[in-house]
């Protein structure tokens, strides 16, 4: 757009140049020969005058265009030279022009050891994290084989077992808080690629729900889902199962016994939407803003398990993918979240 102006605005520069131009040559031409009268020879000498102006201004025009021309093919050269890193277009030299590609050759050059940098600190990062799942995967394992063992034991006392308890449902939630983190971490750096393509999103909605059916079906919630077989997503079938999972999981957390859990998809020509319906608790309005933060837990949700890491690491699958979701919601009225995914 700055490109455009400025050309629009060397043209008007022109006009208004030559316009001047011809205007003072022909009002010095007019006036002479109103002042000294009709004089054939000094008619011819005003002519010859602004024939001879006009050409010479027309002939510096044209030079300065050749110039202008001459020096924006150079810059142009001189970028693709810089940025395929061939041989420089000029020398060590006092000129503009060289001043300009030694400055170019220096940004390129900071802009590429950042981007190695940048590398290198991803590598790291890469290290770090597989370096952490692998060794908290192991112990984790281990306390949770134990406690099942233990748990075995017919001489065990009541408060004993209740410890135990207590013991694998938190080694459970660390083992899931460590796995979410991992998961969060590798999209974050790209260590994980999405593979979308265009496929229904029946399949992907189902299997989701096919992990939470159990725990609605045992607090006595419903789940159905209104979607038409042929409605379809640019979308990773695995890592949006994943997203919906999340929402539904806390659909079912915070819904009461008998309530009911609604999912409806429907598309357009740009996006494929997915609204998951709940009659749970709610969520106050001012605390709308904050659900996709990370670790961010609502008042209300505080009673209930969690680390407040599901609805940020659902946000973060959709972006990925070029999709967005919203909440809407109201304390008593239910929740509502929609995912909205690209068609194409």
């Amino acid at each position: 757009m700055t490109s455009r102006n400025d050309v629009r605005s060397s043209k008007r520069g022109n006009f208004i140049f030559s316009a001047i131009l011809v205007l003072l040559v022909s009002g010095y031409a007019g006036r002479v020969v109103f002042l000294e009268g009709k004089q054939p020879a000094l008619t011819e000498l005003t002519v010859l005058f602004v024939s001879c102006m006009l050409i010479l201004g027309a002939l510096w025009n044209w030079m300065l265009r050749r110039q202008v021309t001459a020096f924006m093919n150079s810059v142009d050269e001189m970028v693709d030279r810089a940025i395929h890193g061939r041989e420089k277009l000029t020398h060590f030299d006092e000129t503009s022009l060289s001043s300009l590609e030694h400055k170019l050759l220096r940004y390129i050059e900071i802009n590429q050891a950042n981007e190695q940098n940048l590398e290198t600190e991803k590598n790291t990062i890469k290290e770090l994290i597989s370096d952490i799942s692998h060794q908290t995967k192991t112990p984790l394992s281990n306390i949770l084989l134990y406690s099942q063992l233990l748990a075995e034991t017919p001489e065990l006392g009541g408060d004993t077992r209740l410890l135990l308890n207590q013991i694998e449902s938190q080694s459970e939630k660390l083992e899931w808080l460590i796995t979410s983190l991992v998961k969060l971490s590798r999209l974050e750096t790209g260590m994980i690629t999405l593979q979308s393509e265009v496929t229904p999103v029946i399949a992907t909605i189902t299997s989701a729900v096919s992990h939470i059916y159990t725990r609605a079906e045992n607090k006595g919630i419903s789940v159905q889902i209104a979607c038409d077989p042929l409605t379809k997503a640019r979308h990773d079938h695995k890592w949006t199962s994943e997203a919906l999972f999340n929402l539904l999981e806390n659909a079912v957390k915070y819904s009461e016994a008998g309530g009911s859990i609604r999912i409806a998809a429907g598309g357009n020509e740009m996006f494929t939407r997915i609204d998951i319906s709940d009659t749970g608790m709610g969520i106050p309005g001012n605390e709308l803003e904050h659900i996709f933060k990370r670790f961010y837990r609502g008042h209300s949700a505080r009673e209930y398990e969690g680390i407040g890491i599901g609805l940020y690491l659902t946000q973060k699958i959709i972006s990925l993918q070029g999709g967005f979701i919203t909440a809407a919601s109201g304390v008593g009225t239910g929740t509502k979240l929609s995912i909205f995914l690209p068609q194409i």
